[in-house]
């Protein structure tokens, strides 16, 4: 199969052509005309993620975060990002993200968000109704904090929640956004929202005004479903493609 079908199927899924400005998205390293014998789908693209490919026989890695994101000026021994590009390269494995194109289909991150914890009536936060960032929608039936926390926290796969002040009146509608959300918080309020869940919030963005109410999951929680619809959507499109999720799974945030 040649890398070029495959990168038309993901297109389709989430056009590169929306992605953000500032976003690197899209094939990193490879030829589109090349031959593919199989792929690995991960989260961040990481040395181990494209010696888990190698070993298996694969030559593309599909991850969420590009790989080259900010620019390299150096390929040196200890940079992470050094030691995966200098992989790939070694090997030929092709390198494709789907990043916030993938963040701004209702099929994916946000999507996904909302799906996990039984929304209803999804719209985007921000966007044209066609495409756009995070996620709005409201809960099948009104529920208190301290019963949406564990249906977060199962959803999400978080032992942990960062929060502002906890409200004391019902929660019925929700907005989320996978990663760092910050931006979208004057769109969670304008939506309705009482609860707004994304990542990466700074210390600031933790003094909400009455009856609203921010919690921090982590940028990797919110995102990594990414790696199972992007698996699916190929899977649907070739079915005898050799292609599986990564064993390689690897938060880079930990917890003492």
């Amino acid at each position: 199969m040649k890398l070029s079908e495959i990168l038309d199927v993901l297109d389709g899924f989430a056009p590169l052509s929306i992605q953000e400005d500032w976003d690197n998205a899209g094939l990193l390293y490879g030829d589109p005309g090349m031959e593919v014998a199989g792929a690995v789908v991960g989260f961040d693209c990481t040395e181990e993620l494209v010696m888990e490919a190698v070993s298996s026989g694969a030559n593309l890695v599909i991850t969420h975060h590009p790989l080259i994101f900010k620019g390299i000026k150096k390929l040196l021994p200890g940079d992470p990002v050094s030691r995966a590009l200098v992989a790939a390269i070694k090997n030929d494995v092709a390198v494709f993200a789907a990043h916030t194109n993938a963040d701004k289909v209702m099929a994916g991150v946000s999507g996904a968000m909302g799906r996990a914890i039984g929304l209803e009536d999804m719209v985007f936060l921000e966007g044209d109704g066609t495409c756009g960032l995070g996620v709005v929608g409201n809960l099948p039936a009104a529920m208190t904090v301290d019963s949406l926390v564990p249906v977060l926290k199962k959803a999400f796969g978080c032992k942990f929640l960062k929060c502002s002040e906890k409200l004391t009146s019902p929660v019925t509608r929700v907005a989320l956004c996978g990663g760092s959300g910050s931006s979208l918080i004057g769109a969670a309020m304008s939506s309705g929202a009482q609860v707004y869940v994304t990542g990466d919030l700074s210390y600031h963005d933790f003094y909400t005004r009455d009856g609203f109410m921010v919690i921090d999951i982590g940028h990797y929680e919110g995102e990594e479903a990414i790696t199972e619809i992007l698996f699916s959507v190929i899977k649907k499109n070739f079915p005898n493609f050799a292609i599986r999720i990564a064993k390689t799974k690897h938060n880079p945030v930990y917890y003492l």
